[in-house]
């Protein structure tokens, strides 16, 4: 049964030493309870509390932190779906490059892939890590592109190499990254893992374990290095009873490589693991997944990188650098891990767009982000400085915060005054949205002296209603 955060507390020192992250022992309780953090954070948790907490107070699908700085997160998820309450750490893409291209070829796609950035409604987003893959038959290729694009980019990097002294080489090459070591044959994988787990100690990497026999050196090498283990296996009963026997072992920074030979196999697993992890706890499932997609076909690879963001990836390795694919793939990862309850919003106040004098018109919207920077960027396109004003609305879109009662006359009145906005403005032309057009006369009520003029209902719109209407209304 699983216990109150009240319950768990009776069972901490009662320090409030705030050493676990958390300012009193029972806040740090309630999220032990909510499966948010882990009995092992607190350094004073007496071996009763150990005993009587145990698995109760781990979180369902363990929490992995990866790279230079431990920046990177996987795991740690606590529903089946995103509307229960919210996914917490988004799917990690990389970009793969083969060693088999013209130098000239790779050199571009590596500074293509350093340089790319997409932003949307105010969040940038870039490629996570680079996966490097060996298939020109000579190591050396595959070594110096290790080397070079984690020199030129910057980011981990996912090393894959059918070599194994290959990949040990390579672990060296980049030590310091961070990185993940993909064998993929299990014949070598035990001495080469525990050699690149020596090479690379500290670096927090993961080592790819492709099958049960080279559990145990690799397990070893993990512990002494301090790095994670990404468990294989040719079927799923075979992984999850290597994941048990490792966890067993009190080890548990474990990543999974699900047995899917194409895309339908591999939502049906994942979704598989996740409920098992959720619904029924069962503890080796409860890691996070870790998936490389082959060369194929664009919108298959995008649809199939969808589908890991939409259920349950932990890193998604794409075969290719596609802007367009990327940007796809960023916005529904942006949808997907944005808290549900809370929408994505800016801070309510009046944003200057352009370079306004004080008798610049204003207009109005919500505080949703993607409105704003829809709206603000179609009115800085028309070509003139203007005034935007942006009142508190929860994060909600301009229809959905008006039949809310979030947005109407009196709540826009009500920010006007409190921001002293006639003060900081000469102008008294507003713009309303015209989805919202039905409360110009009451906000002239609201507003005395204040022109109001009814916009219109799309953004992309802005522009013209300028030129039409927003200049001859104001000349």
């Amino acid at each position: 049964m699983a216990l109150t955060g009240l319950q768990i507390q009776k069972l901490l020192p009662q320090t409030n030493c705030k050493e676990c992250g958390s300012n009193t022992c029972l806040a740090f309780a309630m999220k032990l309870a909510a499966k948010k953090a882990e009995l092992a954070e607190c350094p004073y948790v007496s071996e009763e509390a150990r005993r009587v907490l145990g698995e109760a107070s781990e979180p369902p699908i363990r929490t992995v932190a990866l790279g230079p700085d431990r920046r990177l997160l996987i795991g740690g998820e606590t529903v089946l779906y995103r509307h229960e309450k919210t996914f917490f750490h988004p799917t990690l893409l990389a970009v793969n490059v083969d060693d088999a291209d013209a130098p000239e070829a790779l050199g571009a796609t590596l500074a293509r892939i350093r340089d790319y950035t997409f932003t949307r409604v105010g969040e940038t987003f870039g490629v996570d890590l680079v996966s490097v893959t060996q298939r020109a038959p000579e190591a050396d290729r595959f070594l110096d592109l290790a080397e070079r694009a984690w020199r030129e980019t910057g980011r981990p990097l996912v090393l894959r190499s059918p070599d194994p002294a290959a990949l040990a080489a390579a672990a060296s090459r980049v030590r310091g990254s961070r990185s993940v070591l993909c064998c993929p044959g299990p014949e070598a994988a035990a001495p080469l893992l525990a050699a690149a787990a020596s090479r690379v100690r500290g670096s927090r990497s993961v080592l790819c374990c492709p099958g049960p026999e080279a559990a145990a050196p690799l397990l070893a090498a993990a512990r002494e290095h301090d790095h994670a283990l990404a468990l294989a296996a040719p079927d799923m009963d075979a992984l999850l009873a290597l994941a048990q026997t490792l966890r067993d072992g009190g080890f548990l920074d474990l990543l999974l490589t699900l047995p899917a030979a194409d895309p339908s196999a591999r939502i049906q697993l994942n979704t598989i693991v996740r409920r098992a992890a959720l619904k029924e706890a069962f503890r080796p499932a409860g890691h996070p997944l870790l998936c490389a997609l082959p060369h194929g076909d664009p919108l298959e690879t995008t649809a199939a990188a969808a589908t890991e963001i939409l259920k349950y990836g932990g890193i998604c390795v794409l075969p290719e650098f596609d802007p367009a694919q990327l940007a796809t793939l960023f916005t529904l990862r942006q949808n997907i891990y944005t808290d549900p309850q809370k929408p994505i919003q800016v801070e309510p106040k009046l944003y200057p767009l352009g370079d306004p004098t004080p008798d610049a018109p204003v207009f109005v919207t919500t505080n949703f982000s993607l409105t704003y920077f829809v709206v603000s960027g179609e009115i800085e396109n028309s070509g003139i400085s203007a005034w935007l004003a942006v009142p508190e609305c929860e994060g909600m879109s301009v229809l959905t915060a008006w039949a809310a009662g979030k947005f109407n006359a009196a709540t826009i009145a009500r920010f006007f005054a409190e921001n002293r906005i006639e003060d900081e403005v000469r102008s008294r032309t507003l713009v309303i949205p015209g989805y919202v057009a039905q409360i110009s006369g009451e906000l002239e009520d609201a507003l005395p002296g204040w022109k109001i003029l009814v916009g219109p209902q799309e953004a992309a719109d802005i522009e013209g209603f300028v030129r039409s209407v927003l200049a001859r209304t104001t000349t």
